[in-house]
């Protein structure tokens, strides 16, 4: 009966329920695009391409381990855990003397694979490109489709693809940047790869004894391919393989898992978009949440006499309910299809993006599956009867007369069940911005950051109707002062304070987690450039256009008098933590570089000791003469001696370590930048590195300016994430208004008919959504502040969120033009029609 009842409601009741349709549609194709990057994070296929030849591919292991036993009620308990190292491991060539005598391995390829860049004005068309021994060219297979294979140290081969983009041919000399100083090679040939696998890579092929020099790894590889004889099976192969190295670390992959080897920023690319896809996709079913209350509470609203009168005619809170849920489904269960539907193309062109952005490799594809499109239409059907139960119970519980009363005229205050739930989630979001103020690392604080937001909006959305009142009660006098539409506005904020506080809880969600989305990075940023900037001490920097500069370039300029700091940056891990580190050169580092050392010395800085941040010297327990085990980037451990502590640790990362020890284990071992302390001129020095390609000498101040810009891009990739969130709030903003404003058509006759003009009525719209539009700009930019003054405390130790009052008012004038705009258009409508048809028509 309440299901017939609920289809014919939702039948002739379309305009009612488009609103509410809308709300689930964007959160339903919101949560299918985050729930596709998630998936592809966890199960995205990462396809091979050098190794298309090589069934079976012999790799070190990319991850660091812990094992932790615990005693528990009489019973071991052991935990296994394992995090992915941030540069390439490598294994010893010992190795392939022991797979040669594996049975069913016809051949066993050792591979080498390093930095290097060739410098043509055509660039690699957004290829990596990577260096290899010749001997290694049967991996893929490569051919040769012209010329001769390397044999001197100046000989090169490269791949079709190049040649073509940058109109090589044999006997052309090119430019290669690799891990040592730029070298000119001649070109001896030209490979081919069988088929069109290659689309991410560019090849360049040496001569053994050069592939071994560049890759400054002796007696180790990346990798050892291993070929099965004529009738071996793979899985045969892959197992017998396994069992030669038992007892090593060595990893054996086929199939599949080789792509993960091979493109190592791919796999831990996974890790990266499992967290964004989680985090957005969190954010999104929040905000949805959220959103989709306050549109149904507003759709509730607007049928109170109809359900006053169902409660007249013996209706019970059970029968009200049910009919609300079965409601709610409906339109549910349609809004979450068709949003799962939508949300397939916008995960892929989500994906797409973000692998323009640098965000994630091309090689990780993407993955598509039903459980999104699942989860989303389950998310929005609990969504929508979680919506419909909590709007609907005062009208369900009210005795009949009561609602009848209430359908008359909105109740004086909200429920004190409301109340009590606003000032629990006040609370909440208090505490939250509190433990944001003491958390010092990013990734803790960020997921902290954007809950407090959506939480203080929460009760934001409960206490509405108080705050509305109490918004009315304050600009009562200014608005009255403006005529006869803002007295009418007055008297509709004083009056209908829930339907006017619907409308205020997501132009505030749209201003404070806009206006904490754009200020987070730059608060973040703005501390760590300061410290950079007042611990740089070198009177010139060397800056470099390709993947860095060579050390070459930086021995150019040491003198007696002369001090040139190379830094070389990765991260590495303590245990299962990780940590932004860097090497420096020690000689004469006090001349161009000042962290803020506030214990130890940096003298004693060497290749057995490390100097750490204020952060790290705290959560490790550490201080001068302490000792700490660490692992390096490639996965080699570390023990070293506290050198030095220094405050500056946000400038200049949490580690500083010997430049020589860091740059033996990091893939690129260039140099990011080089600090010059010297009495030379501009000119002069870069006179002195004339021969480098693309190094450049630049002012501090440049340099900085240059950092500012690599930190923009990265933080573009967070803007780009959470503006689809920020797009569906603004969505939600403008669909609420439209449909506060479309269900008063009745009011705006009655108005019309007591002698309004059309003119003041659309004056009295105006002047509710500025008044509206000034209290959630309050309640947005105070949440804004307090969240941003937290994470500032918390991360810098400055109260100094950075706020660009530029963006700041752009982003007020958008959420007025959004107010202004879905109360106009709407209200226009809305006057369109006769008062007096209007008035005298039945409901």
């Amino acid at each position: 009966m309440m299901l017939r009842y609920a289809l014919r409601t939702v039948r002739h009741r379309k305009g009612g329920f488009l609103g509410a349709f809308l709300a689930l549609m964007c959160a339903a194709a919101l949560i299918t695009a985050c729930g596709t990057l998630l998936e592809t994070g966890l199960r995205g296929t990462i396809g091979t391409e050098r190794y298309a030849a090589t069934p079976v591919v012999v790799s070190a292991d990319q991850n660091v381990h812990q094992t932790t036993v615990k005693q528990k009620k009489g019973k071991t308990k052991t935990k296994h855990k394992a995090k992915p190292i941030a540069e390439r491991a490598w294994l010893s060539e010992n190795l392939t003397t022991r797979l040669s005598r594996v049975p069913g391995a016809e051949r066993v390829i050792p591979e080498l694979t390093f930095l290097a860049e060739p410098l043509t004005p055509t660039g690699t068309g957004g290829r990596t490109a990577y260096g290899h021994a010749w001997d290694s060219a049967a991996l893929t297979p490569y051919t040769l489709a012209t010329g001769t294979p390397p044999r001197a140290r100046d000989d090169l081969v490269v791949d079709r693809y190049l040649a073509d983009r940058a109109r090589l041919k044999l006997g052309d000399r090119v430019t290669v940047q690799s891990t040592q100083s730029p070298r000119t090679y001649r070109i001896t040939g030209i490979a081919a790869p069988s088929g069109d696998e290659i689309r991410h890579q560019t090849s360049l092929f040496f001569s053994t004894a050069e592939a071994r020099h560049l890759a400054a790894h002796p007696g180790q590889v990346t990798a050892i391919g291993v070929v099965p004889a004529r009738g071996t099976d793979t899985a045969d192969l892959k197992a017998a393989v396994a069992k030669a190295l038992r007892g090593t670390t060595a990893q054996v992959s086929a199939g599949d898992e080789r792509g993960p080897v091979e493109f190592l920023d791919a796999a831990a690319a996974r890790i990266k978009l499992v967290s964004m896809g989680g985090a957005m996709g969190g954010t999104s079913l929040l905000v949805a949440v959220l959103v989709v209350v306050g549109t149904f509470a507003l759709s509730v609203q607007q049928r109170h006499r109809e359900l006053a009168l169902l409660r007249a005619i013996a209706a019970t809170p059970g029968q009200i309910r049910k009919l609300l849920g079965r409601e709610a489904l409906l339109v549910g269960a349609a809004a979450g299809v068709a949003g799962a539907l939508a949300g397939l193309p916008l995960g892929s062109w989500l994906h797409s993006r973000f692998v323009a952005l640098g965000a994630v490799p091309a090689t990780l594809q993407h993955t598509v599956s039903v459980f999104p499109l699942f989860a989303a239409v389950a998310a929005t059907l609990v969504g929508a009867w979680a919506a419909a139960r909590v709007s609907s119970r005062r009208i369900a519980r009210i005795r009949p007369a009561e609602a009848l009363a209430e359908a008359a005229a909105e109740s004086g205050r909200p429920a004190w069940g409301r109340i009590l739930a606003g000032l629990v989630l006040l609370a909440g979001g208090t505490v939250l911005v509190a433990v944001l103020s003491i958390l010092r690392t990013e990734p803790a604080s960020t997921p902290v950051t954007f809950l407090a937001v959506v939480v203080l909006a929460s009760s934001v959305a409960l206490l509405g109707p108080l705050l509305v009142r109490a918004a009315a009660a304050v600009l009562g006098a200014p608005l009255r002062l403006s005529g006869p539409g803002g007295r009418l506005a007055t008297a509709n904020l004083r009056g209908n304070a829930a339907r006017m506080a619907s409308v205020v809880t997501p132009l505030t969600l749209l201003i404070g987690m806009t206006c904490t989305v754009l200020f987070v990075q730059p608060t973040l940023g703005h501390a760590a450039r300061a410290q950079a900037r007042e611990g740089i001490r070198a009177d010139w920097v060397l800056a470099a256009e390709g993947p860095g500069v060579p050390a070459e370039a930086a021995r150019q300029l040491r003198t007696d008098r002369d001090v040139a700091t190379e830094v070389v940056r990765t991260t590495v891990r303590v245990g299962l933590d990780k940590y932004a580190a860097q090497g420096v050169s020690p000689a004469g580092l006090t001349r161009t570089w000042d962290p803020d050392v506030t214990a130890g010395s940096l003298a004693e800085l060497t290749n057995k000791t490390v100097a750490v941040s204020e952060l790290a010297a705290d959560q490790l327990h550490l201080k001068p003469g302490s000792t700490l085990k660490l692992t390096l980037g490639d996965g080699t451990p570390a023990t070293l001696t506290v050198a030095a502590v220094y405050a500056k640790g946000l400038g200049f990362g949490d580690l500083t370590m010997a430049h020589d020890l860091v740059a033996r284990h990091v893939d690129n071992p260039l140099a990011a930048t080089v600090l010059v302390s010297t009495a030379r001129s501009q000119e002069e020095l870069a006179a002195a590195v004339r021969k480098f390609p693309g190094v450049r000498v630049v002012s501090p101040a440049t340099a900085d300016s240059l950092q500012a810009e690599r930190l923009q891009a990265n933080a573009e990739v967070n803007y780009f994430a959470m503006g689809l969130v920020l797009a569906f709030t603004a969505i939600a903003v403008v669909n609420t208004l439209a449909m506060s404003v479309s269900e008063r058509v009745r009011e705006f006759a009655l108005l019309r008919l007591a002698g309004a003009t059309r003119r003041q009525v659309l004056r009295m719209l105006r002047t509710e959504a500025l008044s509206v539009l000034l209290l959630a700009t309050t309640l947005g930019s105070g949440i804004a502040l307090a969240v941003l003054t937290a994470f500032s405390i918390g991360m810098t130790g400055s109260a100094a969120p950075a706020v660009t009052p530029l963006v700041y008012v752009t982003v007020v004038a958008a959420a007025g033009l959004l107010a202004l705009v879905g109360t106009a258009l709407p209200g226009r409508v809305a006057l369109k029609a006769r008062p007096v048809t209007v008035a005298t028509a039945r409901e």
